[in-house]
């Protein structure tokens, strides 16, 4: 593209306006290039296939140094940690420990309720996950421990293993405890298992398929699972354990059957801790500026709701109490084959929303793993924690390994003192922390503005989370995306396309009002990529926007020229028995000498047969040069047939939005060159990316009567050699085997 009166200094066209830079254009606008097809283009650039890497071989290696990289790639704490800058990142790593543990301590006690667990465990999951993860963890910023989402899950797998009441009759509670603790470590063990073994194989990209709308409704939903686990502590209630689809309705039901029930004194514990909690975040959020670090409200909550329950006997009033100190390793029993088919989806839940670089996911999995075998439960990323660790001056993983020495001096020196904390008190921690996730309902008007297939996603992962809890909920949403996908590349945008004035630029003349039509050449756009789920209405959209009943002309075409064959059929037989009557002397008789000699019936055999041979051969004669008059451009052209002809010679196809071609697309496209071409309508195509021309030619699509030379680096070097070639490419058949 060119102007041919612009050779003046850049500087002065720059100072020219809008207005003027157009005039100036669209005196003189012309290709400064030759027009080129695919043969040309590949001739040009010297295209050829890239080299293919055989990385499985690398990995076969074995030597020193392989195994040297393989140590430190899977032990990243040895080559950050001798490069550790002491002086300048170590208080910053304390200040952001001693936050991280601050905030994680009451998180880790609260979120071990959500677990069905006694709350220590969660600070026992709160210690050795994330000194693990201080070993063989990569991120510099994230904090590992308790998470609500995972905790939530891990209770669902322990209820129904281990319920709190068989029908209506209560069990031992620390025997219940006791198989809850072993579920929910078994549990741990077995998802470590599965992490490690996905993040070796390079697993982790299953993840792309939650979309980010997806998440956020299944948190969204997961969060209100939470809000309704905890109003038992709230209320003070004993609910029956549900499980399984509309668990969640049945417990709600239950709770506004049972809340005459409810205890004065721990309502009002949860709603004092809750008030504090809120004030202390709300000055936490107007003061952020001017506070080095937040005010810790749930650690103060912790110790000023454990001083008043030790000081006033509240203990049994408020269902307190938990065991102290750190727990050995223990010998895991299998939980049999109830167990196995949830950890696969508590494992894929939590691989949502996190770096998932191989790494990682083996970091996070030896979390699991170790830490299950102290009797911890599943532990993720908090993102609230990782944005307070970063905050507070955070640099490495150093913050993290303080942290959890922090939780441990807790469990080791301060844990019995866990024994009088109200549950009704951590309840109100884990409700209050919810305030972010439920803050995502607002979500739904964001999207209907933005998209409304999105928000259909998010609505169908919410309401199928909330009925059939969090595992099918998951599985449901997930399904549910990818069909939603597949239907909108069945129904893409289908466009005509038009030349902007002036321009080498096409756009759609719907949209576009001064894009117009080149006069006899139809340019056809989708938006989509043409596969087997589509092809058919791809097919269709094409027939349908270029004005022509393609399919009505090849069927009228075929009735015409077949009833012509016949009528010339008809016309040579009727010639051929006035020849055989005229070639005979009228009135003359025909006698038979009885007396013939054998040699002469044989001789009039022979001369019959060659009358019938040749007669046949003159009959075969004619119906061959029927059939080529019926194919020639006189006898079988639309307008010598009394067909309407199409307004336009070329066809275009952009296929700039193929990121890929299947059978069925390979089909369809040959099918296309086969119509119109009936309708003498030749077919162009542009705008093909390398990788899918290469399929083109592992799909055998290039022939005779198709070639590289009706495929063109864009469309306007294809509408401009269909203006300069109006009929078919020469030395190339129109006739295409239809598919």
């Amino acid at each position: 593209m060119g102007l041919a009166d612009a050779s003046g200094p850049r500087d002065t066209q720059a100072l020219l306006s809008a207005t003027q830079a157009m005039d100036l254009r669209r005196r003189d606008y012309h290709m400064e290039r030759p027009l080129l097809n695919q043969e040309h283009l590949e001739e040009l650039g010297r295209w050829g296939s890239a080299p293919r890497t055989h990385q499985w071989r690398t990995w076969l290696q074995c030597s020193r140094a392989r195994a040297y990289a393989l140590l430190l790639q899977h032990l990243p704490v040895l080559v950050w940690l001798p490069r550790y800058p002491v002086r300048d990142w170590l208080l910053g790593d304390l200040l952001s420990g001693l936050s991280v543990a601050i905030m994680q301590l009451p998180q880790g006690l609260a979120y071990a309720l959500l677990a069905g667990l006694p709350p220590v465990f969660g600070l026992y999951s709160s210690f050795y996950p994330v000194f693990i993860y201080f070993l063989f963890g990569t991120s510099r910023h994230i904090s590992v421990g308790t998470f609500a989402v995972m905790s939530v899950m891990v209770g669902s797998v322990t209820e129904s293993l281990a319920p709190q009441a068989l029908n209506d009759s209560m069990i031992n509670e620390t025997a219940r405890d006791a198989a809850r603790v072993q579920v929910a470590s078994t549990l741990s063990v077995l998802v470590g298992l599965f992490q490690v073994g996905l993040g070796l194989i390079h697993f982790g990209f299953v993840v792309t398929y939650l979309s980010e709308p997806l998440v956020r409704g299944y948190t969204t939903a997961a969060a209100v699972q939470v809000f309704v686990s905890q109003l038992k502590y709230v209320f003070g209630l004993h609910l029956s354990s549900h499980s399984g689809p509309l668990s969640l309705i049945y417990t709600v039901l239950e709770v506004c059957w049972k809340l005459p029930q409810s205890k004065v004194g721990t309502v009002v514990t949860a709603a004092v801790a809750g008030v504090v909690l809120v004030v202390v975040k709300l000055l936490n959020d107007k003061l952020q500026q001017q506070l080095p670090m937040p005010i810790p409200g749930e650690l103060l909550t912790l110790i000023g709701a454990t001083g008043i329950s030790y000081g006033m006997g509240l203990k049994h009033r408020f269902e307190a109490g938990a065991p102290s100190g750190p727990q050995h390793p223990a010998v895991l029993k299998a939980r049999g084959q109830r167990l196995h088919h949830r950890c696969g989806w508590v494992c894929h839940c939590h691989l949502t929303g996190e770096d998932l670089r191989p790494e990682e996911l083996v970091a996070l999995g030896l979390s699991n793993l170790i830490g299950g075998i102290f009797q911890c439960f599943p532990v993720s990323c908090s993102m609230s924690r990782s944005l307070v660790q970063e905050s507070t001056g955070g640099n490495s993983q150093v913050a993290g390994a303080i942290s959890s020495l922090f939780i441990l001096l807790i469990i080791v020196k301060l844990g019995e003192l866990f024994h009088d904390l109200p549950k009704a008190v951590l309840a109100a921690i884990i409700i209050v922390n919810l305030k972010g996730m439920l803050r995502q309902l607002s979500d739904m008007r964001s999207l209907w503005k933005a998209n409304r297939a999105d928000l259909l996603i998010w609505l169908v992962t919410f309401t199928a989370t909330i009925l059939l809890n969090l595992d099918l909920g998951l599985v449901v949403a997930v399904i549910f995306s990818l069909l939603l996908v597949v239907v909108r590349t069945q129904m893409p945008h289908y466009s005509v396309l038009g030349q902007v004035p002036d321009t080498d630029i096409y756009r759609d003349v719907a949209e576009y009002s001064e894009a117009k039509e080149v006069r006899g050449v139809k340019v056809f756009r989708s938006s989509a990529t043409v596969y087997f789920a589509n092809a058919e209405f791809y097919s269709d959209a094409l027939k349908q926007r270029c004005g022509v009943d393609v399919d009505f002309l090849i069927s009228q075409k075929k009735k015409l020229l077949k009833k012509q064959e016949q009528l010339k059929l008809k016309q040579l037989q009727k010639e051929e028995k006035l020849r055989k009557q005229a070639a005979s002397p009228k009135g003359a008789s025909v006698s038979i000498n009885v007396n013939t000699s054998l040699e002469d019936m044989r001789s009039n055999n022979v001369e019959d047969c060659k009358m019938m041979v040749s007669s046949g051969d003159k009959m075969e004669d004619a119906t061959a040069n029927g059939q080529e008059d019926s194919k020639a451009p006189d006898g079988s052209t639309l307008k010598a047939l009394g067909l309407p002809q199409p307004d336009f010679h070329s066809l275009i196809l952009d296929l700039g939005a193929l990121s890929f071609v299947d059978t069925v697309c390979l089909k369809s496209l040959k099918n296309i060159f086969h119509d119109f071409r009936e309708i003498e309508v030749e077919v162009y195509m542009a705008a093909c990316h390398s990788p899918v021309v290469s399929q083109l030619e592992a799909g055998h699509f290039f022939d005779a009567s198709i070639t590289k030379k009706h495929l063109f680096a864009s469309v306007h070097d294809a509408v401009t050699f269909a203006l300069q070639h109006p009929r078919p490419v020469p030395d190339s058949p129109v006739s295409v085997t239809r598919l």
